[in-house]
């Protein structure tokens, strides 16, 4: 007879985590694919990166969705066993809480450690990637990149570019371009027609101009050279690929360990709130999603979200406490867990009568 239930209540949550689950992956994919086309439109990005970009979001997103995932599904899964009478039908059999975390452990257990292995490896893992292709993509940007008609900042140089329009042959037209150069003089260089070469150097590239003048001198003085020029290159030193200091999000999770620096403590600690959460919302879906009958499916959702949101915006207050020095690193986002905890146990003792209990 327990088997049963259990084969039934795990179905029955297991078949609805994955809908939940591949709908919101779904909606979050449908808008991170329209971002990266217009990156790959305006030439942000390689047309050959696009699914690599996409397929690494989902590493991200994942991270996420299996948490709220599992917490919705258990919730919209009682729910209708509620609605349809028949969880008040198996406690009559006595089927207690015991009865009902038993075939949910056998769920949250093997997703439990996929979200871990997804936050403390696979996210940051997707997110070095991430930077690589767009470094690269900084790299092998050219002059079809610009949108025509507006202000582009363009290379590591910060120089601001404008032109008209550009050819399908990549060269750009009625050329607008200021920039500081290394001795602090303000450049500012008005052309017909511009075009991007290669120079022997593979780190320098040369925006080569046409027909124009180019401004040089010190805003508010009268110290200006003015030139004009049939042709002119400036050239520009493409961001390099070599490794920097990572973001925290990216590091690697030993070396966050290691680190004694508070935005690299309260990264650590997100990475390894991510699996506890889970743990925690699974428990608490259970006397959330408790409801009288026909009362319908969807009664206590609104319920549910509202606490999810409580609980994830307390984590990222602590995880900001943190990195501001206004928390101890001690205290440091457990005591959100905590109180969630015991939010928890104290539901499903009022639900169970465990509190009258103490009180004879």
């Amino acid at each position: 007879m327990a088997r049963i239930l259990d084969r039934y209540i795990f179905r029955e949550i297991a078949m609805t985590w994955l809908g939940v689950t591949m709908v919101l992956l779904l909606i979050l994919l449908t808008n991170q694919f329209a971002r990266t086309l217009g990156d790959v439109a305006k030439g942000k990005l390689p047309k050959y990166a696009a699914f690599d970009v996409i397929g690494l979001s989902v590493v991200q997103y994942l991270t996420i969705l299996v948490p709220i995932g599992l917490f919705l599904a258990t919730m919209l899964a009682l729910g209708r066993l509620y609605r349809d009478s028949e969880m008040p039908a198996m406690m009559a059999c006595r089927v207690g809480p015991t009865g009902i975390y038993r075939p949910l452990v056998y769920l949250m257990a093997p997703l439990v450690v996929c979200v871990a292995w997804l936050s403390i490896e696979g996210g940051p893992l997707a997110m070095q990637a991430v930077d690589r292709i767009g470094a690269e993509a900084k790299r092998d940007t050219d002059l079809t990149s610009i949108e025509p008609g507006k202000f582009t900042v363009f290379s590591p140089d910060r120089a601001v570019i404008y032109g008209s329009r550009v050819t399908p042959e990549g060269f750009l037209e009625k050329v607008f371009m200021q920039r500081q150069s290394e001795n602090g003089l303000i450049e500012v260089v008005l052309a017909e027609l511009g075009e991007m070469v290669e120079s022997d150097d593979p780190d320098v590239r040369l925006l080569v101009l046409h027909d124009g003048r180019r401004y040089e001198g010190i805003p508010g003085t009268t110290g200006f050279r003015i030139i004009e020029f049939t042709e002119h290159g400036i050239s520009y030193r493409l961001p390099s690929l070599k490794a920097s200091a990572p973001r925290a999000k990216s590091m690697a999770f030993m070396d966050l360990l290691r680190s004694d620096e508070l935005e690299h403590i309260a990264e650590f600690q997100w990475r390894l709130s991510v699996p506890i959460s889970t743990i925690i919302l699974a428990i608490l879906a259970v006397p959330l999603s408790r409801s009288r009958p026909r009362e319908g499916r969807y009664g206590r959702l609104a319920l549910g979200l509202l606490v999810f949101i409580i609980y994830l915006n307390m984590m990222s207050a602590a995880k900001a406490w943190i990195e501001q020095g206004m928390l101890s690193p001690a205290l440091g986002i457990w005591w959100v867990h905590g109180c969630m905890l015991l939010f928890a146990l104290v539901l499903l003792g009022v639900q169970n009568g465990y509190h009258r209990r103490l009180l004879r």
